[in-house]
């Protein structure tokens, strides 16, 4: 417990302690002269004789206090952390098997998604095509999230691997990798993030780049979870990339996997209203966090029920409050 006005407990230490004094010296005044009066055989019961004058006089340091405003941290539950959301931004995702297209529809599940966080939750923006790159660091400006979202646009190919390790890197503040081919893994020291979820929207179909299983691994180690969301149809479309017609279908397989390895959950939607409607099921996990709660009223609340009681059993039994 912490008080905001410490100097307060001094005084209510003091006023207490001259209040009782005062109340020994009164009753010994009092019982010298019942004594002179020849009244000192008469005896009485002495908790019903000191009880209530007891209770005033406790009273008082307690409101004292109070009046200290003393705190305590009190562990409360709360949906908060930092969520990156990261784009699949290949030509495939320009397919418009689900309308307008999958990137299209990607983005208004997204925006929906930001528009429900609390402000507790930091929200990042993360693209990936052959690359990976942070285009909006986490933030507790949702509208800034949200206008980063809607600047995405399609090209290149797909490196879902190459987006962890970005992300991880954002989560972690300090660059993340796989080792290169041939060489033995290391351990990489991360720390541990439950609070920091990445959200994957893609169409699952990997063209390049780091080992995405290893990377899931790393995020797992780092305690991220990973949520993916496929964005397309098994039926498939086809895109014009470079005058070339190519076919192109959502893989759930590679996108379940990913989410599994980490803890999280793999969503599937055929078309633009159901992908929305996915975003409502993605688990974001509760945390707990130490707030302080002021305890003035507590303690005023408890001064005020010994003086009432003190001033109830004083009538009772002696006729008077005081």
């Amino acid at each position: 417990m912490t008080f905001l006005y410490p100097a307060v407990i001094g005084v209510a230490v003091l006023v207490g302690a001259a209040a009782v004094a005062g109340y020994v010296a009164l009753q010994k005044r009092r019982a010298a002269a019942l004594k002179q009066a020849g009244f000192a055989t008469l005896q009485k019961s002495r908790l019903r004789q000191h009880l209530p004058y007891g209770l005033l006089l406790a009273a008082l340091p307690v409101m004292l206090i109070g009046l200290a405003r003393p705190q305590a941290e009190v562990a409360v539950p709360r949906v908060a952390g930092t969520v990156l959301l990261a784009f699949d931004i290949s030509n495939s995702m320009s397919a418009t098997d689900v309308a307008p297209s999958r990137l299209g529809a990607a983005q208004e599940a997204a925006k929906a998604f930001v528009e429900e966080q609390p402000d507790t939750v930091d929200v990042g923006v993360l693209v990936f095509g052959d690359q990976a790159l942070l285009t909006q660091a986490p933030t507790d400006d949702h509208a800034a999230a949200s206008a980063a979202i809607g600047r995405v646009t399609p090209s290149g190919g797909t490196s879902l691997g190459q987006a962890i390790l970005v992300a991880l890197g954002t989560i972690t503040g300090k660059p993340v990798s796989l080792p290169a081919e041939g060489q033995a893994p290391t351990t990489q020291d991360l720390g541990y993030w439950p609070s920091a979820t990445i959200v994957v929207f893609s169409d699952g179909e990997e063209t390049g780049g780091p080992d995405v299983q290893a990377a899931a691994e790393l995020a797992a180690a780092a305690g991220v979870r990973i949520q993916t969301v496929g964005v397309g149809t098994a039926k498939g479309a086809t895109v014009e990339v470079d005058g070339f017609q190519l076919g192109t279908a959502l893989d759930e397989t590679l996108l379940t996997t990913v989410a599994q390895v980490t803890g999280g959950a793999y969503q599937q939607a055929g078309d633009a209203a159901a992908l929305t409607d996915s975003t409502k099921s993605i688990d974001l996990r509760l945390t707990t966090e130490k707030e302080p709660i002021e305890l003035t009223a507590g303690f005023a609340a408890a001064a005020l029920l010994l003086l009432t009681l003190g001033g109830l059993l004083g009538v009772r039994w002696h006729g008077r409050i005081v």
